[in-house]
């Protein structure tokens, strides 16, 4: 089986229902164990753009806050329904989401 590795940046209080949410749907499991995920504190910055609605920030100044990266495994023929569940709970109108390929 073919498997993805997920980094999510989001704040730190949406990591507990993205994490439910994405066990729920068997996304998180490892052999006998489900819930199986890493996340560390970072620093994230960006700078919205005219037209952007951020859920943090000012249109047109830099802003600078603490988030969370959230790493976790899936199968790669689940990357869709994994994405589908992230943009459902994630709260940026353009979340950041790297899907790298495992060899």
């Amino acid at each position: 089986m073919e498997y993805v590795k997920f980094e999510v940046y989001l704040p730190e209080e949406f990591l507990a229902p993205l994490r439910e949410e994405l066990n729920k749907h068997k996304l998180l499991g490892e052999g006998k164990y489900d819930m199986v995920t890493s996340w560390m504190p970072v620093q994230g910055s960006w700078r919205p753009l005219a037209g952007a609605k951020p859920f943090n920030g000012t249109v047109g100044e830099v802003c600078t806050a603490s988030e969370v990266k959230l790493e976790f495994r899936c199968p790669a023929a689940q990357v869709a329904q994994a994405k589908r569940i992230i943009r459902k709970i994630h709260p940026y109108e353009e979340p950041v989401i790297n899907v790298l390929a495992l060899l």
